[in-house]
């Protein structure tokens, strides 16, 4: 079971080709060709969930300068440049200079090799797709601009090239909606955790997302009374079919799922929701204890089941007041790879393994099975009692990505992959995965820590560091791959 995506993955990417003037009058049919490439190139993309905005061929620096306006008015967060042929440098001087946008350079050339025995200039026009791109690279960096990413490969019949464009258009999702974001922010910093501060202005600055201040009493406005009785009611029947209730195991904390909790967290869920449509916020970051015996400690305690269904359904939910991890969170998902809020536990040096969980919330539709609701009489560390999520995340590659904060004052992306395995969690009603990493989980661990983490991250399935490796790079944020960095 999946919990649906409430608002598709989209993104725009401007796609245009570049050429030399010269070639169209000196070879006929050759211009054909190339928007025949152009074509299949922007097929290629549209499948990936993508609209991409064609603005044709550039054949010379008058072309560039008039296409850098319409560049700029289209709102583009992603601009392909298929190098369907060799052209000057005249063809991306001007964008190289106006336009903040990040660029890759598609060179996918129709042949795997020149027909050597029947070659002519034709031909190699047709499939001198890398030829310019020295050329452009060298000019970026010589201006300064930020030098592009290059996808080399053949136009058909070539999965890494094919790869890579479906990649670019996942951090293409990524970068669309970080810019458009309305992230909420209530409550304060859980007391001590000094890893926790976040600068809003900062959060602008780097990933253009709006951070939007938020209080506590704006959900309370929908949980007050009875509520929405029959949504909640409604919203009692999908979690106990979305989720297994067993019966209490080794922890004594812990009981089978009672009725009170589970009207408690539907009648948080519904509330939630309703706030969060109505401040349009597209994640939220959060911790408030309030007053013990109110109305607000109840639901402020309780938002654990809500906030794992809306993560679920693309929308991070992150606790502890970590707004660093709910962008990283928002990425992971934006990437279509997860996103759970995530920490290190206990080591198992027996099995070489770390657990890496939380208290909650998580994504849901990344566990290896159908995830558990357990009520608990206490919250570690934490005020209040109630329903808690607890599964493990599905075996095999995963992810993780934390965002940090430098000495200077600037974002630090940390990221690494490992694997989950299969093994034993503890049934504490927190989520738990074993996690694997290479060489051992001894020097990883320290190697990952040596990088300067918050002590929270996203946890997310498949190998992707090389994927936020290249976000990062486009948003100017340092990133440290503690799995590469041998």
């Amino acid at each position: 079971m999946k919990i649906p995506r409430r608002k598709p993955l989209s993104a725009r990417v401007g796609l245009f080709g570049v050429g030399h003037h010269v070639y169209w009058a000196q070879f006929p049919g050759l211009l054909d060709e190339m928007h025949h490439k152009l074509d299949v190139l922007a097929g290629k993309l549209a499948v990936h969930g993508v609209e991409v905005v064609p603005f044709g061929m550039v054949d010379n620096a008058i072309g560039a300068a008039e296409l850098l306006p319409k560049l700029k008015a289209a709102d583009l967060d992603l601009v392909m440049v298929d190098m369907v042929t060799y052209a000057t440098s005249s063809t991306i001087g001007a964008l190289f200079h106006g336009l903040d946008v990040p660029m890759v350079l598609v060179a996918l050339q129709p042949l795997q090799a020149m027909d050597y025995d029947r070659a002519s200039t034709y031909m190699q026009l047709c499939n001198d797709d890398f030829c310019s791109v020295p050329e452009f690279m060298g000019v970026a960096a010589r201006m300064g601009a930020r030098v592009p990413e290059v996808i080399l490969g053949t136009l058909e019949g070539d999965p890494a090239a094919d790869a890579e464009l479906a990649e670019w258009c996942a951090i293409a999702h990524a970068l669309h909606d970080l810019r458009r974001a309305r992230i909420g922010h209530m409550g304060h910093v859980l007391e001590a955790m000094l890893d926790m501060h976040t600068d809003p202005t900062a959060v602008t600055a780097a990933f253009g997302a709006h951070v939007v201040q938020c209080e506590p009493d704006e959900i309370l406005r929908h949980y007050a009374g009875d509520g929405d009785a029959p949504a909640v009611e409604a919203k009692k029947r999908e979690i106990l079919g979305f989720f297994d209730t067993p019966d209490p195991k080794s922890d004594p904390i812990t009981t089978k799922l009672t009725d009170r909790d589970l009207h408690v967290a539907a009648k948080a869920a519904v509330a939630l929701e309703a706030f969060i449509a109505d401040r349009r916020l597209d994640g939220l970051a959060y911790y408030y204890e309030a007053s013990p015996g109110t109305p607000m400690r109840e639901l402020m305690t309780n938002l654990i089941v809500g906030n794992s269904l809306l993560t679920g359904a693309g929308f991070p939910m992150c606790g502890e007041f970590d707004l660093k991890t709910c962008l990283a969170m928002l990425i992971m998902d934006r990437l279509d790879i997860g996103g759970s809020f995530a920490e290190f536990h206990p080591v198992d040096f027996t099995r070489g393994t770390v657990l890496v969980g939380h208290d909650g919330p998580h994504h849901v539709n990344i566990a290896d099975r159908k995830p558990v609701l357990r009520s608990l009489l206490k919250y570690h560390g934490k005020p209040g009692s109630g329903a808690s999520v607890e599964f493990s995340i599905r075996e095999g590659p995963i992810t993780m990505l934390s965002i940090g904060v430098t000495a200077a004052g600037r974002f630090k992306f940390v990221v690494a992959e490992g694997e989950s395995v299969r093994g034993p969690i503890p049934p504490t009603g927190n989520t738990n995965t074993h996690g694997r990493f290479e060489p051992d989980v001894r020097t990883f661990l320290k190697r990952w820590v040596a990088a300067g983490p918050t002590h929270h991250f996203a946890l997310g399935i498949g190998h992707h560091a090389g994927t936020i490796t290249k976000l990062a790079g486009v948003l100017g944020i340092e990133c440290s791959n503690v799995t590469a960095e041998r």
